[in-house]
């Protein structure tokens, strides 16, 4: 990660068009994984997330950024959510772009679209959550949420492990098809199901922008493992707080969870301390037992932080400059 030279004198555009040549979900995966090993060993660190409404389009607006002093990559992720963008503009509701520096010098060295680099370093993180702390012979993954992440969230969490089957459930059931033919594609059966079924999946991914718990503590078996996606701002909330008090609780950053992620809630009604969560990075270390009975249920509060994104970028940008695919501009 960040390996190959770059004149400083230089800067390095990866636009968003090329991104889906120079990226696949392992690279992310690998990315994302050794960035979660870092923060958790405190050679990387995240930077207070910014995040406006704009009072311009309903769009939520921000930053997000990070050093990660073991790869030597230093940035920034700008942009946010446009809720009207896909009816009015045909573009996708997230729009981002991720900037690179010299952590020596300061200087910009590299602009990456952020769009595809952003859906699939959410979905690498779900899926390293999957292959950390599910158990082994989890066989049925349940999705909350139907909409563009999710279909990212579904072929990352099918290459984490060995499911035989998909079950899902959406706010609005129209949008049910989209997950199966995601499901279709990647060989397994889907089935459309109603909330008290999700007691039947073994993992259990919610993808939504609920400000409202939509899966409760009742809706959950034993030994589940849960990757929650969506909570990433005040207010916002995908499961029963309840839920938490019941599982043993992973994050990517503690301070994000606690604040704008899904253990707000637990937090501020008392069912959990901060000390009751943990990093996701301690696990992958091995100074954390992650999962340690069949029965227990593991719960990753995905809030999502910049260093995820500068780890993929820094991958692309590498790609993209040894394959000619880059465009160069002198500074």
């Amino acid at each position: 990660m960040g390996s190959t030279p770059i004149n400083t004198h230089e800067l390095v555009i990866v636009p968003e068009s090329a991104i889906p040549d120079l990226v696949t979900r392992k690279a992310s995966f690998d990315a994302v994984e050794a960035v979660f090993a870092a923060m958790a060993a405190g050679s990387a660190c995240n930077f207070p997330v910014v995040r406006e409404m704009l009072g311009h389009e309903d769009a939520l607006y921000g930053f997000k950024g990070g050093f990660d002093r073991a790869g030597g990559v230093l940035g920034l992720k700008a942009g946010g959510y446009w809720p009207h963008n896909l009816d009015r503009r045909g573009l996708i509701n997230h729009q981002s772009t991720v900037f690179l520096f010299d952590p020596d010098s300061g200087r910009v060295k590299a602009m990456v679209g952020g769009n595809l680099l952003t859906a699939l370093r959410t979905a690498a993180a779900s899926s390293v959550s999957i292959k950390h702390l599910a158990h082994k012979d989890a066989r049925v993954l349940g999705m909350i949420g139907a909409g563009h992440q999710a279909t990212f969230q579904m072929r990352a969490a099918v290459e984490a492990g060995a499911f035989e089957k998909v079950i899902g459930w959406n706010m609005h059931p129209e949008m049910l098809p989209n997950l199966a033919r995601v499901a279709k594609e990647v060989g397994l059966p889907f089935e459309a199901v109603d909330l008290p079924d999700m007691a039947g999946a073994d993992v259990i991914i919610t993808i939504t922008s609920s400000f409202a718990p939509t899966l409760l503590a009742e809706h959950v078996s034993p030994g589940t493992h849960l990757a929650c996606m969506g909570t990433d701002t005040k207010g916002k909330q995908e499961v029963e707080a309840a839920l938490l008090a019941r599982a043993t609780v992973f994050t990517d950053e503690v301070a994000q969870s606690i604040s704008i992620g899904e253990a707000q809630h637990a937090i501020g009604s008392g069912l959990l301390a901060k000390g009751d969560v943990h990093q996701l990075g301690a696990v992958i270390n091995g100074t954390h037992p992650g999962r340690q009975s069949a029965d227990e249920i593991t719960l990753f509060d995905g809030t999502g932080v910049g260093l995820q994104d500068l780890a993929v970028a820094a991958a692309v940008v590498e790609t993209a400059t040894k394959r000619g695919m880059a465009v160069i501009v002198p500074l």
